[in-house]
């Protein structure tokens, strides 16, 4: 078994013996992985604090075979988010971006991208210049592209006709099962559409773009009402491509 270096992200962690635990970790090198922290339980170990839940840390473990457990050797902390602890909103965010990661990604699958992404929203969260809901919404928007469920928002997910968005074309609607924004005249075969307003498709569009042009948008044009509404249709969205409803959405704002 050959020893792996990797900076991972501590998505979750599980209790296995009286002195050791199992932890999920999101790794930028090698996506999600689970390894046994042997001793993990123990005051003074060779992790210390390191496997607390949402740290950065730099890690040492030997690859078992396919179906088992890794072994996690060594755990150090690279970086902490303390201002998740004196914001409430943004630890909840910073716990939903874990449970995204820990339960809709698959083991040994890299995404160097979303890993980045990550990272730089648990740094933003609880700052205030960065609002939490549009940066969390940023993250989910991302997750979604590197997934291959990134939604269509140019043109109508069930016919492909180009959408100049409801100003230009009429009122759009937004339908998780078809992956997309509605044209008028596609709305009614789909039952689970929800109206689209032209604020919250151009804030969802200005979210896909590469860069950080969409910060200045939310914190000049983004109001309560399209916050509220881009929370509303993401949570709707994720639901429905996870098949279950998320455990922290109830606790996210807009």
């Amino acid at each position: 078994m050959a020893a792996e270096k990797a900076l991972a992200l501590v998505l979750r962690t599980t209790d296995w013996s009286e002195t050791s635990r199992i932890a999920t970790l999101w790794t930028r090198e090698f996506g999600k992985v689970r390894a046994l922290a042997k001793g993990g339980r123990r005051l003074k170990s060779n992790f210390e604090t390191a496997l607390d839940l949402l740290t950065l840390c730099s890690i040492i473990f030997l690859r078992k075979s396919s179906g088992s457990l890794d072994l996690l050797t060594e755990a150090r902390v690279v970086e902490r988010f303390p201002r998740l602890r004196t914001d409430l909103p943004a630890l909840y965010a910073g716990y939903y971006v874990a449970e995204l990661l820990s339960d809709w990604t698959e083991d040994y699958d890299p995404h160097p991208v979303l890993f980045d992404e990550a990272l730089e929203t648990l740094r933003a969260l609880g700052t205030p210049e960065t609002p939490t809901g549009p940066r969390l919404a940023r993250f989910e928007v991302v997750l979604l592209r590197e997934l291959g469920y990134s939604p269509a928002l140019e043109v109508c997910a069930a016919c492909g006709e180009a959408q100049g968005g409801p100003v230009a074309g009429g009122g759009l609607a937004f339908s998780p099962a078809a992956g997309g924004v509605l044209c008028p005249a596609c709305q009614p075969r789909h039952r689970d559409r929800r109206p689209l307003s032209s604020e919250a498709w151009q804030a969802l569009r200005a979210l896909s773009e590469p860069g950080e042009a969409w910060r200045r948008e939310a914190q000049v044009t983004w109001g309560p009402a399209v916050r509220t509404e881009l929370r509303q249709l993401l949570n709707h969205y994720v639901t429905y491509l996870m098949g279950r409803r998320p455990r922290l959405l109830p606790y996210l704002g807009s």
